[in-house]
């Protein structure tokens, strides 16, 4: 039994809910599908998929096989058309989706750098905060913020950034500075809609790991719009580093509870390619890497 094989078999399988419909996208036989994945189990020792007459399934091991087989692949293709990519000249339309606010703060400075480098490459870019579906939309590249990207898309990490509570002098002046994460429970607080903790901000510092339950009087799906709000002194947000750096910088915001934020989370580039890298995808991920973003 040839692993790599079996492994992409096995992905189909589930990929498609069905031996069947494996078998005619691999263009084999239903029972070379099945052959290959029970030889895959017999070498594992475990069942890697539910079968019965109406669907197939993976079990909870299987799963988790799958997540692993779909980046192991992934890497491999990738390695074996990296020779003969390294070989092409970056062309065509690269299509790439970016959060609104790190969009805005550090990709669009350096567009012009990348275009001047490989002027043969056309670039589309849509900033959105929502989280896209790549394949359905057409995307090349994709920049996620987040602690743990998907097992399905391959990523480069990019850099990572700190999450800062702070709040404007004028708030501070007129409702008082917070001085535990209790207090956040008093305050007026901007939320960030696509917070996955919603309005439980998870806090890190001298007493451990805590949650507070804020009141946010105000929820939006930009980051731009909540720190111009809390410039404005309508309350405490919560919000990157990257987003901050110059209200912070000319006083405009202070951080609150500097002792306390959130850890760090990653900034990562992904893609969906699992049997080549296109040139003009790679060479934008290595630009970002070497631009240190």
């Amino acid at each position: 039994m040839d692993t790599l094989d079996a492994m992409r078999v096995f992905v189909a399988v589930v990929e498609r809910n069905g031996f069947s419909a494996a078998a005619q996208a691999l263009d084999m036989s239903t029972a070379g599908v099945t052959r290959q994945v029970a030889a895959l189990e017999k070498r594992l020792s475990t069942r890697l998929l539910h079968r019965t007459t109406r669907r197939v399934s993976p079990t909870s091991a299987g799963a988790a096989y799958y997540a692993q087989c779909v980046r192991l692949l992934a890497e491999f293709d990738a390695l074996e058309a990296s020779i003969g990519a390294q070989a092409l000249e970056p062309s065509g339309m690269l299509r790439i989706n970016a959060p609104v606010s790190w969009g805005i703060a550090r990709l669009g400075p350096l567009l012009a750098g990348y275009r001047q480098r490989f002027p043969q490459v056309e670039l589309d870019l849509a900033l959105s905060d929502r989280l896209v579906d790549m394949v359905e939309e057409g995307y090349d590249v994709a920049i996620r913020i987040t602690r743990e990207p998907s097992p399905a898309l391959i990523a480069r990490r990019l850099g990572q950034a700190r999450i800062t509570l702070c709040a404007a002098p004028s708030y501070l002046a007129a409702r008082g500075t917070p001085r535990t994460p209790q207090d956040l429970e008093q305050h007026d607080c901007l939320g960030y809609s696509y917070w996955a903790s919603g309005n439980q901000w998870p806090l890190q510092g001298p007493g451990g790991e805590t949650r507070v339950t804020v009141n946010s009087i105000l929820q939006a799906n930009n980051g731009d719009v909540l720190r111009e709000a809390a410039i404005a002194g309508m309350g405490v947000i919560l919000q990157p580093d990257f987003l901050l750096e110059d209200a912070l910088a000319d006083g405009r915001l202070v951080r609150v509870l500097p002792e306390w934020d959130v850890p760090m989370i990653g900034i990562f580039a992904v893609y969906t390619s699992r049997s080549h890298l296109a040139p003009k995808v790679r060479s934008f991920i290595d630009y970002l890497v070497d631009a240190g973003v």
